[in-house]
């Protein structure tokens, strides 16, 4: 295949929402359906020891709860599809963020049930700030829920889209009969008894069919041609262009765990989304065309393999073709480096790859050169934008519990920090560290990691930190600077970069250091520098 019909065939994207949606079980489903793992193991079903594909750490299997976003990859009809799954936890919503710098769509699932919920107000809010098309599935339709009107409504008012349905049930819960899939004119009927095969749907290619009827049952039928009637004079009809624009969002109804409505998601999902888009750096619009490599670090991961302790640094790449042993530019450390063993993911596998194409995500081994948000170039100095820091919620001071262990201790902290965990800060006047997290369940995965990954304990002490500002001064050399680190001395940091920090303990504080400092300026983002 040419270059350019690689890139044509790739679609590359994350599933997002609230925790508990389903957002791991689809992942699973669309894997069943690329014919990437034979059988799905329900994520909360004890009875299936297999837990989920993409739930490879321990604490996650254990909870229930994806914490670290996963790469899968699966071909389906010649087109080869990378997911990533993000966390819907919200502590965790940092890497979801930085996630969704590398995607070029969205699938956002909604729990028919609950309806649209915070975190997904939070996340859609970042993608329409960024116009990823996003598509909509309404997951659980086997339970008992809302009505798909109202559902519709919802969508449209609470996260500010454009709806039109795709699909549609018939009837929901106890009475859930199947799903007209209004983009192909077929309908599904639901058995409720298949949870890990799949099943075939009945083509009608007019509602007004007698046969309709026998099938769902007169009642069923005529509140079903009623409401198709309706979604046409309702809602606008599908525009590609639209959606591609951001402005115009699919929705699609179904039941992952049950395999329902899933295949309609995937075949529709792979004829419309986008293939790899032109990225934003700093200098210029990088197109995905280009021949030249380029390509991002947007996640680290430490320790995926047990056994080996190793680091993994996942690349997107944006353009060009990623090649095996070829020297590329790492710009911040203005090195040339090689890589012998690039992985690729498919599935729950890893393979090594020869060559890689826009839209493909890399995993490079990498003994600590990577920071998230490096660039990796054929020699152009390039920068990729949008992978911020943000100020942290949670501050604590942290101990080592096990004095014998201090090095593994450091050398751990060291290594999450860099993955994005968290943000390490370390006080100016006794060298103290402290922890700061966007969510308080990072702090259980920090130190459950550190045990048992790193052979490390260590203990927490609260601090009292509103927000840690990041401080850029007009002038180092100016005399109001030198009183505000004086003053503050107490209060002042070096994050990971060595980047001056100020915790403050209150929005109070934060107001009287501007107006008393006026020079000083204070971020809450570490991304001002860039």
């Amino acid at each position: 295949m040419s270059f350019l019909e690689e890139i044509a065939r790739r679609r590359t994207f994350g599933i997002i929402s609230h925790p508990d949606a389903g957002k791991t079980t689809l992942t699973e489903k669309l894997l069943l359906f690329g014919g990437a793992i034979q059988e799905a193991g329900a994520v909360k079903n004890n009875k299936i020891k297999k837990g989920a594909t993409s739930d490879f750490m321990e604490i996650e299997r254990q909870r229930g709860i994806s914490v670290a976003t996963s790469v899968l990859a699966f071909i389906y009809q010649n087109k080869k599809i990378n997911i990533l799954d993000t966390p819907g936890h919200k502590d965790f919503a940092e890497d979801t963020f930085r996630t969704l710098t590398a995607v070029d769509s969205v699938i956002v699932v909604i729990d028919v049930a609950k309806g649209v919920e915070p975190q997904t107000e939070k996340l859609v809010e970042v993608c329409r700030m960024r116009n990823i098309p996003i598509l909509v599935f309404i997951n659980k339709l086997d339970r008992e829920g809302k009505d798909a009107f109202d559902l519709l409504d919802e969508v449209e008012q609470k996260l500010g889209l454009r709806v039109t349905p795709m699909s549609f049930p018939i009837g929901m819960g106890y009475d859930f009969k199947g799903i007209y899939n209004i983009w192909e004119k077929k309908l599904n009927l639901f058995s409720g008894d298949n949870k890990t095969g799949i099943s075939e749907g009945v083509e009608f290619d007019d509602l007004s069919n007698p046969e309709l009827d026998k099938v769902v049952g007169e009642k069923a039928a005529t509140t079903l041609r009623e409401e198709i009637e309706l979604i046409d004079e309702v809602y606008p009809a599908f525009n590609q262009e639209e959606y591609l624009e951001g402005k115009l969002q699919p929705v699609f109804f179904g039941s992952a765990l049950n395999n329902f409505g899933v295949k309609e998601l995937l075949d529709a999902f792979i004829e419309i989304a986008p293939s790899p888009q032109p990225k934003k750096a700093e200098e210029r619009l990088v197109d995905s065309k280009e021949e030249k490599l380029t390509g991002f670090v947007f996640k680290i991961h430490a320790n995926m393999d047990p056994k080996h302790r190793d680091r993994l640094a996942f690349v997107k790449i944006v353009s060009g073709t990623f090649k095996r042993n070829a020297p590329y530019l790492h710009v911040r450390n203005g090195k040339k480096v090689k890589f012998s063993s690039p992985n690729a993911f498919f599935a729950e596998k890893k393979e090594i790859v020869d060559a890689s194409y826009p839209g493909d995500i890399v995993g490079l081994h990498d003994t600590g050169n990577f920071k998230i948000g490096d660039t990796l170039t054929e020699g152009e100095k390039l920068n990729f934008k949008g992978i911020p820091s943000f100020s942290p919620e949670h501050f604590r001071y942290v101990n080592n519990a096990d004095p014998m262990k201090s090095k593994q201790l450091y050398k751990g902290l060291d290594q999450l920090m860099d993955e994005g965990v968290a943000q390490l800060f370390t006080l100016e006047m006794n060298g103290r560290r402290v922890i700061g997290t966007v969510g308080a369940l990072q702090y259980e995965v920090i130190q459950y990691r550190l045990e048992h990954e790193y052979g490390a304990k260590c203990t927490y002490e609260n601090l009292s930190v509103h927000k840690a500002c990041w401080v850029e001064p007009e002038d180092p050399k100016n005399e109001e600077f030198k009183e505000f680190k004086r003053v503050k001395q107490r209060y002042l940091a070096k994050d990971k970069q060595g980047q001056l920090v100020f915790l403050a303990d209150s929005a109070f504080t934060i107001q009287m250091t501007q107006s008393k400092y006026p020079s000083v300026k204070l971020h809450f983002t570490s991304e001002f520098k860039d």
